[in-house]
């Protein structure tokens, strides 16, 4: 991992320019490295749920029953919102994994804990409306699977700041919180 003090010796300005957010620069370069990595568990088990989906079986008819009975959308953004749901779940979990053990190790401790990530997916929420958002719209545009960039794109900014700010965000030691009553 490349530290402040080798940018500082390869050149003082840069370091001197970037040193008071190094640690920030490091976590979200952390963050995007993973979110890479879940990136492809994302794409391969939506085009997965997608295909099966698509294949006319009894999903199928249900998410049409469902699209047809409530009448709020198309079968085929029915398709699209489960397969997208279905993926964001699985690769939600595996971030929460990843970054609490890399990214967010030292507020973490790289323990995983059930209310951390209960926050963490809850914090995700955002970034999967986000995300279904600009799949849906693009997708009328575009092909499938580039929407589905477009969307994990569109994610990226919002998932980085609720992890940084809300869910792994460095808590005051309980000394300092009593002392502040």
């Amino acid at each position: 991992m490349i530290s402040i003090e080798h940018i500082r010796a390869i050149s003082p300005a840069a370091a001197a320019r970037i040193a008071p957010h190094f640690e920030l620069l490091r976590k979200a370069t952390s963050f995007a490295f993973i979110g890479v990595i879940n990136v492809a568990i994302d794409t391969g088990v939506f085009l997965l749920a997608y295909s099966y989906l698509n294949t006319g079986g009894s999903a199928l008819r249900l998410l049409d029953a469902l699209a047809t009975w409530c009448g709020c959308a198309r079968p085929e953004t029915m398709v699209l919102v489960s397969a997208n749901v279905t993926s964001w779940t699985v690769a939600v979990s595996c971030s929460y994994v990843m970054n609490s053990f890399i990214t967010f190790a030292a507020e973490s401790g790289r323990q995983l804990r059930w209310r951390r990530y209960l926050t963490f997916v809850t914090s995700g929420i955002l970034g999967a409306i986000v995300s279904t958002t600009v799949l849906v719209l693009m997708a009328r545009f575009v092909p499938v699977l580039a929407a589905k960039g477009c969307a994990i794109l569109a994610a990226f900014g919002v998932n980085f700041s609720m992890s940084h700010f809300v869910v792994f965000r460095r808590r005051a030691p309980a000394s300092q919180v009593g002392a502040r009553k």
